[in-house]
């Protein structure tokens, strides 16, 4: 249904979401958004725009997650059609802080995305973010639904 082409340059918004955040470069990190984009975060707070997915993240990337380092597990890409994505993306981070300031211990989480081709772009639409439980709890719901 989706062209390698497609795959690469999904994938490639992906990659750029990385390098931002391990630059923490707030304006580098919006770019792959769309204009109108809706990014909800892992506390369920909801930036709509470009501008405003930006600026949130450059309050955190100067406070809580300046010394944090982001790095992918897992992407999954599935194309529901040749012009719309849905990509999960799993993350671990280390070096956060929790917003009161403690060092928040290594993190777990997916981004859940659907991104779009207008014009011959790709660009992110939707994005949420969660956390995860720790893998051992992972492992130990993943044993029990396999009885």
């Amino acid at each position: 249904m989706a062209d390698d082409k497609a795959r690469r340059d999904i994938q490639a918004l992906v990659d750029a979401l990385v390098a931002a955040w391990n630059a923490h470069d707030a304006r580098a990190y919006a770019l792959p958004f769309a204009p109108e984009a809706e990014f909800t975060n892992v506390f369920g707070l909801v930036q709509k725009g470009r501008a405003a997915i930006e600026a949130a993240h450059a309050a955190i990337f100067n406070t809580m997650f300046k010394d944090s380092r982001l790095a992918l597990t897992e992407t999954r890409i599935r194309f529901i059609r040749p012009d719309i994505a849905a990509i999960d993306v799993r993350w671990t981070m280390t070096g956060a802080r929790d917003p009161t300031g403690k060092p928040w211990p290594a993190r777990h989480g997916l981004l859940n995305q659907i991104a779009t081709r207008e014009h011959g772009v790709w660009s992110i639409a939707v994005s949420h973010n969660m956390d995860l439980p720790a893998p051992e709890m992972i492992k130990a719901i993943v044993a029990q639904t396999k009885r």
